[in-house]
């Protein structure tokens, strides 16, 4: 939906000449998003985290060659669809279950289909039962949130026949706004008749005045215009009566017509993009010159679309711009190549993905998402003993989800001012603190209301979750951003303040408190001594007295409960260096041997690679000699199992049957037996009742587990349980769990059955239970950030009751900040790591 750059149809050939640029290597600010790196002349690297490369929405060139495959997916899952079990939700997938499950009898409604597990062949489709039921449930709880001209969409919409509402679905799920060739669409096999399902859904519709007043939100003079329904609306628009720019309309053409269209206009280009460019000068260029002074020749095809032209410009729907440009007859000429093209219309749109957002309780949602509910209902597995408690306050009023709606637009624009448009200008840098400006006033009032709301109205953590759909939850994050441009200006003052402030309250975004102390104590070690009143005292003195203020800030960070554990170490390290600067008696200074980090062992593992000829990517059919075989950094390299047969095999396992010869049992898991530790021994946390987690029966854990809410709202749960496996009893725990849940197969987040009980319960028993424990403690507070980055191989040797990590290297690999940090975790709690090296000592060809 936003921030998505969509790839043309490989027919087109469009993408050829793009190549994705290289991801920089940037610093970690902090654990759940990224930032403004700052700089200063003595100032220390505080940076941002790797971040995928996310675009700007771009309009797709034409419809792809198979309609059906080129719906947009995320590369994150939805919470709700985090939350459900893995299952298919392929073409094939749907297809059988709708064949297996058809009914004989038309007569069912959707929630008979859905509670019988039966569809009707040609009359019902698993796509629109599944859009139907998220409407129906969020207007039967919650049609407060919509008013008479939204609920009048709802109705028209229920009026659709069911190949109109079935092919709105079906491009509804394409998450674009983009035009569709009504004649390339591949949905024409489920839909009886095209044609009218697509005057249908262009029908115009009066709408009622609506008697709610425009609401005007920081950061935005009001919404989006296309965004509001007016006095009348469509489900879709058509390219007749809409497309009128050359622009829009040489954005439907396939490569190969489009040089067809050059060859006539005589214009050149050596790909699409020129192409596109040239043609448009050309329009401008052009002055009182008919369409057939551009053509070489006349077919039979041409003079008729020459006379379609013709009668066009007599039914008076010649352009203002006739006479100077040619823009009329390129876009008719264009549109008479497409034929007829349809879109979605923009404001019933935005309307249905405000239903969407409110039944998901997620900005973000999937063709999987709208499916994966119902299959994963009718398909036959075990799920966990929880209270369903499907929220209906989640927003307590219209206004409130609007002005969500419009934090999440105004998010968006200082996300693509700073992380998506390449270097950050200074202009870029004003634009975002002017944004800032205009929602910090409004962030303190909502801010006070939510504390109040917290002493007062929701019971102990009833309300963590429900934040999340709070507009200061936003805010919060675009004041976070605030305090970055600050820095960036060099108002460290200001900035010191508003990191002062955002410390103060534990409401919003408390997996970045840990982030926050560590600038600030950077901030009152450098900056603050020369910004602040001296009180009379001398430079020295009064930079002693900051120092004394950041060494409190250390303190206070590393005693806060919210901050997490992955900022201990920085902050201890700090708070060392000040003692140290301030010279503090050695019987006074803070001690942290005991979690001192270990460096991890280099570890050499020899073996033969298999060197396979690796084709580089050929671009414009070119390719450099220094490409032909050479290994891509980053890649995959290919090794013989000396010790498993001679065979093929990935570095990995070559590394892991080494350290077998050498006493270790182990898997290659990366992280699969810490998530299914995690999930044995924490089972019971996981499915405790909370307020607004579990929205269905068919969960494998609750929504907030991938937030930052999940640890809050079960503190003293999961401090229980830390204990208890601190003390030893971790083999029980695991015992019971798997001796209730072993033979039903549950589904739940992170554990993998395959795995041996015996080998998990002699693995608990080689663990120092505090080791084992903070373990899980970095998990229950970051289980979506930490489930990368754990090293490749879990190995363990019975005989000495040792746990070992190794992180397994070739030539052309090097280590990610997550598995950095995950290193630093495990060495903090005295856990042996290592850093293994496959080296080459032969090199074979393999075809």
């Amino acid at each position: 939906m936003l921030g998505q750059r969509i790839r043309h149809p490989a027919s087109t050939n469009y993408d050829d000449d793009y190549v994705d640029p290289n991801p920089k290597r940037l610093k970690r600010l902090d654990s759940t998003d990224s930032s403004l790196s700052r700089r200063g002349s003595d100032e220390e690297d505080v940076g941002t985290p790797n971040s995928p490369i996310v675009r700007p929405n771009e309009i797709a060139d034409s419809e792809a060659e198979d309609g059906e495959d080129d719906i947009i997916f995320r590369g994150s899952q939805t919470e709700l669809e985090s939350a459900l079990p893995p299952v298919k939700t392929d073409k094939e997938a749907i297809a059988e279950y709708e064949a297996t499950r058809a009914a004989e009898s038309t007569d069912l409604d959707l929630h008979e289909r859905l509670g019988q597990r039966k569809w009707i062949s040609g009359k019902s489709s698993i796509y629109v039962d599944a859009f139907n039921l998220a409407l129906d449930i969020v207007l039967e709880e919650e049609s407060h949130l919509f008013d008479e001209a939204e609920n009048e969409v709802f109705q028209r919409w229920r009026s659709l026949s069911y190949d109109g509402q079935y092919l709105y679905v079906r491009l509804f799920l394409r998450k674009t706004a983009a035009w569709h060739r009504i004649n390339r669409l591949s949905y024409y096999r489920d839909i009886a008749d095209l044609s009218a399902a697509v005057e249908e859904l262009s029908q115009q519709f009066k709408l009622p005045t609506a008697t709610a007043s425009e609401q005007i939100t920081p950061g935005e003079a009001g919404p989006p215009e296309e965004t509001v329904l007016g006095e009348s609306f469509t489900f879709a628009d058509i390219s007749k009566e809409h497309i009128q720019t050359l622009e829009e309309a040489s954005s439907l053409l396939l490569l190969d017509e489009l040089k067809k269209l050059a060859k006539e206009a005589k214009i050149q280009g050596k790909n699409k993009g020129e192409l596109l460019k040239a043609l448009r000068c050309s329009s401008q260029k052009q002055s009182s010159l008919g369409w057939r002074d551009l053509k070489r020749s006349d077919t039979e095809d041409s003079v008729k679309s020459e006379q379609s032209l013709d009668e066009d410009v007599k039914d008076g729907q010649t352009p203002e711009a006739e006479g100077t440009n040619q823009d009329f007859y390129f876009v008719r000429k264009i549109l008479s190549t497409t034929g007829p093209c349809i879109r979605l219309s923009s404001a019933a749109l935005k309307l249905f993905e405000r239903v969407h957002l409110v039944f998901y309780r997620s900005t973000e949602w999937t063709e999987k998402s709208l499916t994966t509910i119902i299959l994963a209902r009718i398909s036959r597995r075990n799920f966990p003993c929880y209270v369903v408690s499907r929220s209906t306050n989640i927003f307590p009023s219209r206004s409130t989800l609007l002005e969500f709606e419009a934090s999440l637009r105004t998010q968006f624009k200082v996300d693509m001012i700073l992380e998506f448009n390449g270097t950050v200008t200074k202009d870029g840098l004003q634009r975002v603190k002017d944004i800032f400006e205009e929602v910090y006033p409004r962030w303190l009032v909502i801010l006070e209301d939510e504390q109040r709301k917290e002493d007062r109205v929701y019971e102990s953590g009833e309300g963590a979750y429900l934040r999340r759909f709070s507009p200061a939850w936003v805010y919060t994050r675009i004041v976070h951003k605030g305090t970055a441009v600050l820095g960036r200006f060099k108002e460290h003052k200001r900035e010191h303040q508003l990191l002062t402030q955002l410390l103060d309250q534990n409401l919003f975004h408390v997996a970045r408190r840990g982030a926050w102390y560590q600038r600030k104590a950077l901030l009152e070690e450098h900056y603050m001594w020369a910004l602040s009143p001296d009180g009379g005292r001398s430079e020295e003195a009064q930079k002693k007295h900051w120092k004394r203020i950041a060494l409190q800030t250390c303190e206070d960070g590393l005693q806060d409960r919210d901050c997490h554990l992955i900022y201990h170490y920085d902050l201890q390290k700090r708070l060392v260096k000040l003692e140290k600067q301030m010279k503090v008696a050695k019987r006074l200074q803070h001690d942290f041997a005991h979690v001192l980090l270990a460096r991890p062992v280099e570890r050499m593992v020899e073996g033969i690679r298999i060197e396979k000829d690796q084709q580089a990517p050929v671009r414009n059919g070119a390719r450099r000699n220094s490409d032909l075989g050479a290994p891509r950094r980053g890649g995959k390299t290919v090794w013989v199992d000396e010790r498993e047969g001679g065979g093929e095999c990935s570095v990995e396992a070559m590394c892991l049957s080494w350290y077998r010869d050498h006493g270790w049992k182990g898997y290659h898991s990366e992280g699969g037996i810490v998530r299914t530790l995690f999930g044995y021994l924490f089972y019971d946390v996981l499915f405790t009742y909370v307020p607004n987690v579990f929205q269905t029966p068919y969960q494998t854990c609750p929504l907030d587990l991938h937030t930052d809410a999940f640890f809050p709202s079960r503190a003293s749960d999961i401090n229980h349980r830390l204990a208890e496996i601190s003390n030893g009893r971790g083999v029980d725990l695991l015992r019971e769990c798997h001796d209730r849940e072993k033979e039903r197969q549950t589904c739940v987040v992170g554990i993998d059955w395959a795995f041996e009980i015996e080998d998990l319960l002699e693995i608990v028993r080689c663990f120092r239970g505090e080791a084992l424990a903070t373990i899980c403690k970095v998990m229950a507070q970051e289980y979506q950030q930490r489930g990368g980055g754990i090293p490749d191989l879990f190995l363990w040797d019975p005989a000495n009751k040792e746990i070992m990590f190794a992180e397994v290297k070739s030539e052309n690999d090097r280590l990610s900040d997550t598995q950095r940090l995950w290193i630093h975790v495990l060495t903090g709690a005295g856990i042996k790591v290592e850093l293994c090296n496959a080296v080459a000592r032969d090199v074979m060809s393999g075809q």
